[in-house]
């Protein structure tokens, strides 16, 4: 019995060895769960950047539809059964049956052949489906990272709060393309959408975008503090959010097609009919020389206050990629405002109209990202 003890140890010793490797391997690995790190962040922070690079493009592709107008061609709304455009001849009569029958073909476009229609319904055909796409990259990625666990309690929020703009930008411009298809017996104007809706619509744009690039740079780039004038850097990023808000003003009024001279309007600095409506808060939202002569003010006010950013900043020790951004944006700024000026003295040239649109968006890109690189300063 005795010399049996020693073999029955060496048994249990096996036995236990056994089990724990088994309840290990039976065990749920809370270990494989992934959590927000530096790595996913990056992750993280590279997709919200693509996401918002995909906002610039519903933008840029929603002024060139707009200066081609095109935005009235599709008079219905469906998620999914407009994705397929019309294949048959058959199909591309009752399409253009339909856009016969609403205000902009018969004030306007009464003599359009069905090859013309073609073109406008696939421009606005485009648009959609690029705010489709756009949807897309903002949803199926979240649900992916989520079921991977990459998002902390705060990210949640903000990429719900992403994916909720997203569908509700989507409504607001169905929204706005509907005013544009309302009968209106007691006007003769040519139908056009509102200008309110449309600044809503390109407001909300430019939100969803700036709230997507600042996440994700704030995602890629650590912060890091530095004395600076962060202050006056917002004020700044305000001025040309504001700008870029008012230009849907002007594009809605075609108030770049009034007062084609530059500095002056005409002959005179400050025109005659700039408060011509009654009350005299509706000029600055429905009188094309107010809308036009405001857009001026800002734009002019927004390179005053860009250019004394970067005149503040030759007197300031800075990171060497804020100062890059703020020279960029100094840069952007001015061409910015050529661009514009250019415009106006064209009389608004579809290629030149919208590369000045478009300007708007990478002057603000640029906005925000010296804000990034300019954040979390010390007290």
């Amino acid at each position: 019995m005795a010399k049996n003890i020693p073999q029955l140890r060496q048994w249990l010793v096996k036995r236990g060895q056994s089990t724990i490797t088994v309840e290990a391997g039976a065990s749920p690995a809370p270990a494989a769960v992934t959590v927000p790190s530096a790595a996913t962040n990056r992750i993280l922070g590279r997709w919200l950047v693509g996401c918002s690079g995909l906002v610039v493009g519903a933008v840029v592709l929603g002024g060139v539809t707009r200066l081609t107008e095109s935005g009235l061609s599709m008079v219905d709304w469906h998620l999914v059964r407009e994705m397929k455009p019309p294949q048959t001849q058959a199909e591309w009569e009752a399409e253009f049956s339909k856009y016969q029958q609403f205000p902009e073909f018969k004030i306007m476009n009464h003599d359009m052949t069905l090859s013309e229609f073609k073109f406008i319904f696939f421009m606005e055909w485009g648009h959609r489906m690029w705010g489709r796409l756009v949807g897309l990259a903002y949803v199926l990625p979240t649900i992916y990272f989520w079921r991977k666990g990459y998002f902390n309690r705060s990210m949640k929020g903000k990429v719900l709060g992403l994916c909720g703009f997203v569908f509700f930008q989507g409504l607001l411009g169905w929204y706005m393309v509907k005013s544009g298809l309302e009968e209106k017996p007691e006007s003769y104007d040519i139908p056009r959408v509102s200008q309110y809706r449309l600044s809503a619509h390109l407001g909300s744009a430019l939100l969803l975008y700036c709230a997507s690039l600042w996440t994700g740079l704030t995602l890629l780039r650590p912060a890091h503090k530095v004395q600076c004038f962060l202050r006056f850097a917002k004020g700044t990023g305000g001025l040309v959010f504001l700008t870029a808000l008012s230009g849907a003003f002007v594009a809605g009024l075609d108030a770049g097609l009034v007062y084609n001279s530059f500095p002056k309007m005409g002959e005179r600095w400050v025109p005659d009919d700039l408060l011509a409506f009654s009350p005299a808060l509706k000029n600055f939202f429905e009188n094309p020389t107010t809308v036009q002569f405001d857009h001026r003010i800002l734009a002019i006010s927004s390179l005053t206050a860009i250019t004394g950013l970067y005149l503040f900043s030759r007197r300031m020790v800075l990171p060497r990629r804020a100062r890059m951004a703020i020279n960029l944006l100094t840069t952007m700024a001015y061409a910015q405002v050529a661009l514009g000026i250019s415009t106006l003295l064209l009389y608004v040239p579809t290629p030149l109209a919208a590369t000045h649109q478009s300007g708007s968006v990478a002057l603000l890109s640029l906005a925000i990202w010296v804000l990034a690189e300019l954040r979390k300063m010390p007290k």
